[in-house]
């Protein structure tokens, strides 16, 4: 058995494997739209290929985690996942990048189901909780994809050969953090589904979840293209937005216990939904490289804690126990992060990006309003 602190060590980089991975495919799709000459609205179609992919094969993770270990189920997922992004900037053709982003979802759902079933096994080693800080460590490798991406931009350097480096280097640094991870049995089942949708009592949960996640997934997707066609920011700066949004993700989640211990879950989570709607608002409103990016920074920071404390929340709930109740608000919201932003192309396609920024601005506002229809007691 390893140490505990050589199997958080191991859990922290596989989740920076991932972050980085995502922020670093993020962090081109301008590029790749350019290149293929997609509209939003076709790039919003292509985009569906992602969340299709994750969702085909979630019986098939849930299939597999109960006949193989979690830690070869996610190096396998790490490996599959950064060979796809190594290929994605070598499409030629739309179909191809359909494939691929499918293959993408796939993998990245092999990788992120596991991973998140390892972090579970390693909280259970500590007296403390510790578990958020791997979420924080994703924000941080996302960061990072950011500012590499950023710097790519700048000195033109190609996606294909951007995201194939990226990929390599990933898998390299998956295979050396595998060792200390946890030899985890098959998960035991039942033979119960391992798709799990929340009751009525959990629904509420849920929906803020979904609405948190998308609009998290919004700004992943889409703040590179609102800097490059609705601020009309200049090539060095036009992932700015998105690295302002990562970093305040990041410190948010960083910040976010103490901030609790000093208002409370429920008032988190209320100005959480004010300071989404508010950054949201004001990139649509005033779209110039300041004033968005100080949107996004707000957003970043209001999206940050809302999903680590509606688990928290839902966790003490009685009508279902800790894990499934987790396990299904993530269905939910993860939902949210993967149907809405291929949607925002054919909202922008139909009346603009603007338009589509404020739409997302009035469902964040919706979680300062869901949280106060949910009792004290639950």
């Amino acid at each position: 058995m390893n140490s505990p602190t050589k199997a958080r060590v191991a859990i922290t980089l596989f989740f920076f494997v991932s972050g980085f991975g995502f922020s670093t495919w993020a962090s081109r799709i301008p590029a790749i739209q350019q290149k293929l000459d997609l509209s939003d609205a076709e790039l919003g179609s292509v985009l569906f290929a992602l969340p299709l992919g994750l969702m085909l094969t979630l019986p098939v993770t849930g299939f597999l985690l109960q006949r193989f270990s979690s830690r070869l189920i996610m190096l396998t997922g790490a490996v599959l996942f950064n060979f796809m992004l190594s290929l994605i900037g070598f499409a030629t053709s739309t179909w191809q990048l359909v494939v691929l982003l499918f293959l993408f979802g796939s993998s990245r759902n092999f990788l992120n189901i596991s991973m998140n079933a390892q972090s579970i096994g390693v909280q259970a080693l500590y007296n403390r909780s510790i578990i958020t800080t791997f979420h924080g460590i994703w924000s941080i490798a996302g960061f990072a994809g950011a500012a590499v991406g950023s710097f790519m931009v700048s000195t033109d350097v190609p996606p294909s050969y951007h995201l194939l480096i990226s990929g390599i280097l990933l898998v390299i640094l998956s295979f050396f953090a595998f060792p200390g991870t946890l030899p985890q049995p098959p998960s035991q089942s039942g033979g119960k589904a391992s798709f799990i949708l929340p009751d009525k009592s959990l629904l509420k949960f849920g929906l803020i979840s979904f609405v948190s996640m998308a609009c998290e997934g919004t700004m992943y997707d889409w703040s590179g293209i609102y800097f490059q066609k609705v601020v009309h920011a200049s090539k060095d700066v036009v992932t700015l937005g998105y690295v302002v949004y990562m970093v305040a993700m990041a410190a948010g989640r960083f910040t976010g216990d103490r901030l609790v211990g000093r208002f409370g879950v429920r008032s988190m989570l209320k100005y959480s939904g004010i300071m989404i709607f508010s950054g949201l608002s004001m990139a649509a409103l005033f779209p110039f490289p300041l004033t968005a990016g100080f949107g996004f920074m707000l957003t970043g920071l209001g999206v940050s804690c809302v999903v680590p404390l509606i688990f928290s929340m839902a966790g003490k709930s009685k009508a279902m126990g800790t894990g499934p109740a987790v396990a299904a608000i993530s269905t939910v919201g993860y939902f949210g992060f993967l149907l809405v932003p291929p949607l925002i192309g054919y909202i922008s396609h139909t009346a603009g990006l603007r338009w589509a920024f404020a739409l997302m601005a009035l469902l964040g506002c919706s979680i300062s309003f869901m949280i106060t229809r949910i009792r004290q007691e639950e």
